[in-house]
C-alpha cells in the first residue's frame, strides 16, 4: 500500500499541510517548511516516501518549469532588453568567476581537470526555485537585490544549454557506464551532428512564432466558450507541450517555458494565464521542495560528516565571496548586496540534472555524484536559514532592511501594470472613462471579461487585458495593492456588488468608483458602503432635458440651473431612499420627495423671474435718471 499513488499523494500533502504553517508561524518561510516535511517523511525519519520518490522528483521538477513560465509572463520583451546589461554582466561574471575559483580549488585537491571543470560549472548554478520563492515571500523581488538575483538566475538558466552541449566532449570513454543508468533519448540523437543546431534554432523560432501568431486565436476561442476549466486546460497544454518539445531536442524545458512566457507578456490574456497556472505552479513547487528534503542522504552525510560539512561550508562561502564582489562591481549598495549574496549562495536544483547527465556521460564517478547530490541538497536546505540569519542579524547592523529595500527599489524597473487607476469592465461606460483618462495622460490598467471586445480593442491599439476582474487573485496581479483608484464599470449588477465586497476586504487602499445602471442598483451599492456612485443614465437624461427646455424657449442659464438643482436634490433623495426597505413606506417617501422637488423647482423658477424683473426695473430707473 505504501507504494501506491494515492498513499504517496496523501503523505506528501499531509507533510505540506502540517509543516508549512508551522514554519510560517515560526517566521522560517514556506520553503523551509516544505524541506522539513520532506526530511520527516523521507528515509531519514519516518521512511514513508516509498520507492516512487525518484519518479515524484522528476514530476515535481515541472513546478520549476511552470514558475519560469509565469516569470516570463511578467517580463515584457522591452523590459527584458533593458535588463540585458545586468543579465549578461552580472550573470556572466558570477558564473565565470565561480567556475574558475571552484575548478582551481578542486585541481589543488588532486581532482582530474575534466571532473574539476564540470563540478566548477555545476556548482556555479544557484536555485531559481528557492531564491525567487523566498524573495517573493519577503517582498524583495522588485528591489535591487531581487532584480539582480533574477538577472543572475536567468543567465544561469540560459547557460544550461551550452553546458549540456559541452559536457559530452569531456566524456571519459575508459570509464564504465554505471549499471542501471541510461541517457534519456532525444529526437536529435538520431540526426547528424551538423543538424543539431538547426533543429534547436528551429524549435526556439517555432515557440516565438506560435506565441505571437498562433496562440492568441486559440486563447480567444477558449475564452469565448466561457468555461474557465477549458482556458486552464489550454494553458497547461501550452506549458506541457513546450516542455515536451524542448526535452525532445535536448534543451531545458524551463528555458522554453520562460521564452514562451516572455513572448506572451504583451498578450491580453497574460493575467488570466497567470491565474490558470498559479495553483499548479505553487503545488508542484512545494512538491519539488519536499522531494529535495526527502532525497537528502543522511546515511552518506553521517558516514562522512566532516567532509560533507566542509564541502557545503567551503562551497557556499566561495560563492558568497564571488557574489559579493559581483555586487560591488555593479555598485549594489550594502544592504541589497547582502540579500543578493546570501540568497544565491547555494547550489541549485539544476545541479541534480547536470550531475546525473555527467554520470551518464562517464565524466564523474558514482561516488562523486552521490556526494555532490548530498552537498547540493544540504546547501539548498540551509539557504532559508542563511537568509533569515542575514535578515535578523546582519542587515539590522547595516541599516533597516525595509528602509534599504524601499530606498533602492525606486531605482529598479517598475511593472507596466503599476498604474494609479484600474478600470474593471471596458464596455460603453468604461470605454468612455478610459479614453478620457488616456487623453489626460493618466496611466490605467484595463480588465475586461469579453474576449470579443478585448480582441477588437487590441486591434484598435487599446491595451486591454482579458480576465475576470471580480477575482481577488487577478486584481492582485493587476496591481491593486499599489493602485489608488478602481473604477468598477462591469455590466453585471450582481458581479458589481460582489466586486465591491472583494475590493473592500482585500484592497482597502483603493478608492472605489462604481457604475450604477439605475437608482435601485445605486441603493444596493450605497448599502454596501459606497458613496462614489455614478448612474449611467442620469447625466445623459438631464442633458436631454436641458435641450428640451431650450427648444421650448428657456434660456441656457435657466435650463442649466434647473438641471443642477434637480441633480443636487436627486442625489440627496437617493441617499435617503436607500435606507428604506418597506415597499409601502418607500412609495410614500417617493411621493413626498417628488412634491418636495416640484416645490423646490418652482421656488427656483420664481427666484429667477424675480431677478429678471429687478434687472429690468433697475434698468428703467437708470434710463429715467439719464
Amino acid at each position: 500500500m505504501q507504494d501506491t499513488f494515492f498513499f504517496q499523494a496523501m503523505i506528501y500533502l499531509a507533510g505540506a499541510v502540517i509543516m508549512v504553517p508551522i514554519a510560517k508561524r515560526l517566521g522560517l518561510g514556506s520553503v523551509l517548511g516544505y524541506l522539513a516535511a520532506g526530511v520527516i517523511i523521507g528515509p531519514a525519519a519516518l521512511g514513508l516516501t516509498g520507492n516512487q520518490s525518484h519518479d515524484i522528483m522528476h514530476f515535481a521538477e515541472f513546478g520549476v518549469v511552470m514558475m519560469l513560465f509565469v516569470i516570463g509572463l511578467e517580463l515584457e520583451p522591452a523590459r527584458l532588453w533593458n535588463m540585458r546589461r545586468a543579465i549578461t554582466g552580472m550573470g556572466g561574471l558570477q558564473l565565470v568567476a565561480t567556475t574558475v575559483i571552484i575548478t582551481s580549488g578542486l585541481l589543488l585537491l588532486g581532482l582530474p581537470w575534466k571532473q574539476a571543470l564540470v563540478l566548477g560549472m555545476i556548482i556555479s548554478m544557484s536555485s531559481t526555485a528557492i531564491v525567487l520563492q523566498t524573495l517573493e515571500e519577503k517582498g524583495w523581488l522588485k528591489s535591487v537585490a531581487g532584480q539582480s538575483s533574477f538577472a543572475v538566475l536567468l543567465f544561469q538558466d540560459l547557460a544550461i544549454i551550452p553546458m549540456l552541449a559541452f559536457f559530452p566532449m569531456l566524456s571519459d570513454n575508459t570509464m564504465k557506464r554505471p549499471a542501471g543508468v541510461s541517457q534519456d533519448p532525444t529526437f536529435i540523437q538520431g540526426l547528424p551532428d551538423w543538424s543539431h543546431a538547426v533543429v534547436i534554432l528551429f524549435s526556439v523560432m517555432f515557440i516565438v512564432f506560435a506565441g505571437r501568431h498562433l496562440l492568441r486565436p486559440v486563447f480567444h476561442l477558449m475564452a469565448k466558450t466561457g468555461m474557465r476549466e477549458m482556458f486552464t486546460a489550454t494553458a497547461l497544454l501550452l506549458v506541457v507541450g513546450i516542455a515536451v518539445l524542448m526535452t525532445s531536442v535536448g534543451l531545458s524545458p524551463a528555458l522554453g517555458a520562460f521564452l514562451a512566457g516572455v513572448v506572451l507578456a504583451n498578450s491580453e490574456y497574460r493575467h488570466q494565464l497567470e491565474i490558470a497556472i498559479d495553483p499548479f505552479k505553487g503545488l508542484l513547487l512545494g512538491l519539488f521542495f519536499i522531494s529535495v528534503g526527502s532525497s537528502i542522504d543522511f546515511d552518506l552525510i553521517m558516514s562522512k560528516p566532516l567532509l560533507i560539512a566542509g564541502l557545503v561550508i567551503g562551497l557556499m562561502l566561495c560563492k558568497m565571496i564571488v557574489l559579493y564582489g559581483v555586487g560591488k562591481v555593479f555598485k549594489v549598495r550594502n544592504a541589497q548586496n547582502f540579500i543578493f549574496t546570501f540568497g544565491l549562495s547555494q547550489v541549485g536544483e539544476f545541479a541534480f540534472v547536470l550531475l546525473s547527465f555527467s554520470l551518464q556521460e562517464r565524466i564523474l564517478t558514482k561516488e562523486i555524484t552521490d556526494m555532490m547530490m548530498g552537498v547540493t541538497a544540504v546547501s539548498m536546505a540551509l539557504t532559508p536559514l542563511f537568509m533569515m540569519l542575514n535578515e535578523k542579524v546582519i542587515l539590522p547592523s547595516l541599516c533597516a532592511t525595509k528602509e534599504g529595500a524601499e530606498t533602492e527599489e525606486k531605482e529598479s524597473d517598475i511593472e507596466a501594470e503599476d498604474n494609479p487607476v484600474i478600470i474593471a469592465g471596458f464596455g460603453h461606460f468604461g470605454n468612455t472613462v478610459g479614453r478620457f483618462l488616456q487623453a489626460n495622460n493618466i496611466p490605467t490598467t484595463v480588465l475586461d471579461n469579453d474576449s470579443d471586445n478585448v480582441d477588437l480593442l487590441r486591434k484598435m491599439g487599446v491595451k486591454v487585458y482579458y480576465g475576470d476582474a471580480t477575482r481577488y487573485d487577478l486584481l492582485e496581479i493587476a496591481g491593486a495593492r499599489k493602485a489608488k483608484i478602481i473604477v468598477i464599470a462591469i455590466n453585471d449588477r450582481e458581479k458589481r456588488l460582489g466586486m465591491i465586497e472583494t475590493v473592500k476586504k482585500h484592497f482597502p487602499n483603493l478608492y472605489i468608483l462604481v457604475r450604477s445602471a439605475n437608482r435601485y442598483d445605486a441603493y444596493d451599492q450605497m448599502n454596501a458602503g459606497i458613496m462614489h456612485i455614478y448612474r449611467e443614465t442620469l447625466d445623459t437624461s438631464l442633458r436631454l432635458g436641458v435641450d428640451v427646455l431650450k427648444l421650448l424657449g428657456h434660456t441656457t442659464y435657466e435650463a442649466t440651473r434647473s438641471a443642477k438643482t434637480f441633480f443636487v436634490h436627486d442625489e440627496k433623495t437617493l441617499k435617503y431612499l436607500a435606507s428604506i426597505r418597506n415597499t409601502d413606506e418607500y412609495l410614500v417617501a417617493v411621493r413626498e420627495k417628488m412634491e418636495e422637488l416640484e416645490t423646490l423647482m418652482q421656488a427656483d423658477r420664481d427666484s429667477i423671474q424675480l431677478a429678471k424683473e429687478q434687472t429690468i426695473t433697475g434698468g428703467g430707473h437708470l434710463i429715467t435718471e439719464l
